[in-house]
């Protein structure tokens, strides 16, 4: 999918044609792990002025069958180095699919709230369930969504977005 028809592009753009001094840096890479993300963070903060920093990392972690207590680990250092930059942290809910086996599943799937209420950070319940189980919005994979779910996931996003900053 070309990366203008992605919900960070499109989130962008509504933000620019309505005049709202939002910039997003979409900073993902397809397949990137927490440790990846942790690796790279110190260069992205040097590189921008951030003020708000969204963690959507851990599926692949989660699709690789890490031990939780790794993600866990690059989750806080992750939080820890935005902490230390005084960049103001939402940590997305990741969920991974059932035929992973229930016990790994929860455990993945409870890290987030857990660290969340632990760093008393912002935490995003997953909120794209519609999309995530109707398969004409997702890709052959199951996994991701497709180019069609990407305006929602915008919408949805915006809407997510306006609370954390009118929050503070």
């Amino acid at each position: 999918m070309p990366i203008e028809q992605a919900w960070v592009s499109l989130t962008q753009q509504y933000y620019n044609e309505t005049d709202q001094a939002i910039d997003l840096i979409n900073a993902s890479i397809s397949g990137e792990t927490t440790a990846g993300g942790l690796r790279r963070l110190p260069s992205l903060i040097q590189q921008h002025k951030i003020d708000w920093l969204l963690i959507e990392l851990g599926g692949n972690d989660g699709l690789q069958g890490h031990p939780t207590s790794n993600i866990e680990n690059n989750l806080n250092a992750i939080i820890a180095l935005a902490k230390q930059n005084d960049i103001k942290i939402a940590l997305m809910q990741i969920r991974i699919p059932p035929n992973y086996g229930k016990r790994y599943r929860q455990a993945f799937e409870g890290l987030y709230p857990k660290i969340a209420k632990q760093q008393q950070i912002n935490y995003l319940p997953f909120f794209i369930e519609e999309i995530a189980t109707n398969s004409s919005l997702m890709q052959n994979d199951g996994i991701h969504p497709n180019q069609q779910a990407q305006p929602l996931i915008s919408q949805k996003m915006r809407e997510q977005l306006k609370e954390l900053v009118n929050a503070g």
